[in-house]
Parts: C-alpha cells; structure tokens; sequence
C-alpha cells in the first residue's frame, strides 16, 4: 500500500477538486446565468457579461426573463450553425472575448445530452460563452514494474497553446470535434501528441469518464473526458508529432499527487490523473479522509445537469417551463 501524507498533500486533494469544479459547487443556478435554449430545450447556460453581447443580436438571441432562446425561426441544424457562426465571427472581429482570441476553425456539436441528434455545430473556442458541454478523450500512458503500476507519462504543452500555455498535461488528451468518434480521437491524438505507434494503440483500455464543471474568465466549462489507460513498454519514449507539446515527463505514481497539486499543472486535466491513481490504488481511502467526497467530484452528472424541460416562450418575455 502506498504511503502518503494524509495532512499536508493528501488533505489538499479535495481543494483542487473544488478547484476544478468551482463554477459547479459556486453559482450553477445562480440569478447571474440564464439558460440557452435551442428548439424549446436547455443545452447551455449564459453569463451576464455574454447575454449583454447577445442583445446586439436580436434577430438571432431572444433574451427573455428566463433563458436566452435561439430564434426558433431557424429550422435546421445548417440554419443555427450558420446563423451562430456569424454572430461568433462579428464577436470575435470586435474583441468581445478572450477565448475567441483562440478560434480554432473546429467545431464541437450542441446536443440535449450525448446520445442525443445534435441542433447546432459551434467553433470550440465558443462553446465556454453558452456553458455548452464538451467532451473528449484522454489517454493515461502507464509503466509496470513487477505486475504493478510504477510510473505515469505526463506532456507540458507548448508555450504557444491558445489554452493553458506551457501547463502541464496527461499525456494525450484531445476535444471530440464534429464528425470524430471516441476511439478514432484518442488514436488519432496519441500519433499527433506522442508518436504512439498502432501495435502499441491495439492495448488501449477504456476506463470510464471524469465529468466536471469548471470555470475561468473564459467562460462556463462543463467537460467530460472519456478516459484511456494504456500500458507502455519500459523503453518507449512519446515523441510530439504536431508541435504541441514542448516536453514529456515520466514520474513514479507516488509522486502524481505532488505534481496536479502544483500551480503549474492543467487545472482541467487533474480530474483524469486523480481518477486514476484512485482506481490504481495509490489514492485509498486509508490515505484520504475526504475519499468519497473527491470520488463524487469526479462524476458531476452533467448529463441531467441542466433542466429537462421544453421552454415555452410567452408574449410577455416569461420562460415557462412545462416538464419533458
């Protein structure tokens, strides 16, 4: 059994939980947001300072007392695609946002839930402006020694990243963009990111998802990751393949805790390392007082988050709500 501190480093575990779930556990129906809603149903939440921006677009945002409504006159999925995307790209000309400084020209989907058809595609750098839940694929590259998990591979990002500048990072993480599947990214981004060859991605191993509600002064982010362990022969070395990566690391699992509780780590990206030394067994409940409260933090259920009702928009600008 690993031995940890459990006062100093290990009692820290859950302030870097609600860290990086402190738009979740602060304000998440707070009277500062607003619901979006698309089609008559809630797929985002709205922050003050981006409904004051909306208000310049009245033929595509109705702000009413209760949600901000996309104008339901937009029919189809090409139709709101196209009509956000113009407001996005006027936005993003004016300097309205930080985070449309990092336009990506890669959209993610706009869905009710995940299984769900999706209304609207949105560029990822956008998503954070309407609380719109993202998802992606993150791959843990382990070493065994002995049958056990000894060590763990982690990547600082590039100094010249849109997001989280020369952070560090899990070794392989990407956003699940439109048209890509959840294996196809996690292989695609451990050739770009790590040079992992595809006899080596033949091992990968699901393991389940973090889901978490963050935010920055970028915007709102309700992520989930759908996570990838993957064991590594001893004498592989991760090489970057696309200029994103500036470095790889390898550590012994007892020293992870220290590194995600450093300032410099990716605040978004601990959730996946600390749900992993859980399931490994190097975070116990013998060496955590507060086990079961992280464990909860881990799976916020982003997928009955936001209200599951229609929205019914009246004349007089009041969003009644009639259950689904």
């Amino acid at each position: 059994m690993s031995q940890l501190p459990k006062e100093d480093k290990m009692s820290s575990l859950l302030k870097l939980a609600q860290k990086f779930n402190c738009f979740y556990l602060s304000d998440l129906n707070g009277s500062a947001c607003k619901p979006f809603v698309v089609k008559g149903l809630q797929v985002g939440l709205i922050r003050a300072d981006v409904m004051k921006q909306l208000t310049n677009f009245p033929e595509v945002f109705h702000i009413h007392s209760g949600c901000v409504e996309l104008n339901p006159a937009f029919r189809d999925y090409e139709e709101r695609s196209t009509k956000v995307d113009e407001v996005l790209r006027k936005l993003r000309i004016k300097n309205a946002f930080i985070t449309l400084k990092g336009w990506r020209d890669e959209c993610y989907e706009v869905k009710t839930e995940f299984s769900a058809s999706s209304l609207l595609k949105m560029d990822r750098s956008a998503t954070c402006l309407f609380g719109i839940r993202n998802y992606g694929v993150t791959i843990n590259g382990f070493v065994k020694e002995s049958q056990q998990v000894k060590y763990l591979w982690f990547q600082k990002r590039s100094p010249t990243k849109q997001t989280w500048p020369g952070k560090w990072d899990n070794m392989v993480s990407g956003g699940l963009s439109v048209n890509h599947g959840i294996l196809e990214t996690a292989c695609k981004e451990a050739m770009e990111e790590a040079s992992i060859p595809s006899n080596l991605l033949k091992n990968l191993v699901s393991a389940g998802c973090v889901s978490f509600f963050f935010e920055s002064e970028r915007g709102l982010f309700p992520n989930t990751e759908f996570v990838f362990d993957l064991e590594l022969p001893f004498d592989f070395v991760p090489e970057n393949a696309d200029g994103e990566v500036e470095t790889f690391e390898i550590l012994p699992v007892e020293k992870c805790v220290e590194k995600i509780l450093a300032p410099d780590f990716k605040t978004t990206s601990a959730p996946v390392v600390l749900d992993f030394l859980i399931r490994h067994g190097i975070v116990t409940p013998e060496n955590e007082s507060e086990y079961l409260k992280i464990i909860e933090l881990l799976h916020i259920p982003l997928q009955t988050v936001y209200k599951q009702y229609a929205y019914q928009i009246k004349e007089n600008g009041f969003a009644a709500l009639n259950s689904v």
